[in-house]
């Protein structure tokens, strides 16, 4: 935001985690992605990406991911850059309003927002948030406490996610 994609940089590394390996991508002020496949990591990015292991705004996520899968940290200060529509946006804001432990269901996070007839389209923001963990998608439950779809209908990692923080 505010910068000509021309001039921004991305960075990526990548991390072992106990829900498997994560493609984490940062541009210089922000961390803009985090992906379960470096396949997921939209084309114009990848051909442009950087090794940034030693990139200070990686470097911070990868120790604050790391301490969060050893039950260390519940929640995250890394720099986040968002980029979505205004109502995308809307439902990523009211994500990370859901603490640790605890899950929201579609409808309330439309509710949150206002918007109650939303339902669906919190569905399709969830599934276009590119920073799941981070901005806490997984923490969204269907009715009836079901779970469903998650990043590219990684719905075991999104279980995996929720026993980690002791929902399930």
């Amino acid at each position: 935001m505010g910068q000509d994609s021309c001039t921004k940089r991305f960075y990526y590394t990548e991390i072992d985690s106990s829900i498997g390996n994560l493609f984490l991508t940062a541009e210089d002020f922000g961390m803009t992605g985090i992906f379960f496949y470096r396949e997921d990591v939209p084309q114009t990015i990848r051909e442009q990406m950087m090794e940034g292991k030693r990139h200070p705004i990686l470097k911070e996520a990868v120790d604050q991911l790391m301490d969060y899968f050893k039950h260390g940290r519940r929640e995250f200060t890394v720099p986040l850059l968002i980029e979505g529509t205004d109502f995308q946006k809307a439902v990523w804001n009211a994500l990370l309003d859901i603490p640790y432990g605890e899950t929201r269901t579609y409808a309330d996070i439309a509710a949150s927002i206002q918007n109650k007839k939303a339902v669906r389209a919190v569905g399709q923001a969830n599934r276009a948030n590119r920073l799941p963990i981070l901005i806490p998608c997984h923490r969204v439950i269907g009715k009836n406490n079901k779970l469903t779809g998650y990043a590219g209908n990684q719905v075991d990692k999104k279980e995996l996610l929720l026993k980690l923080e002791g929902v399930l």
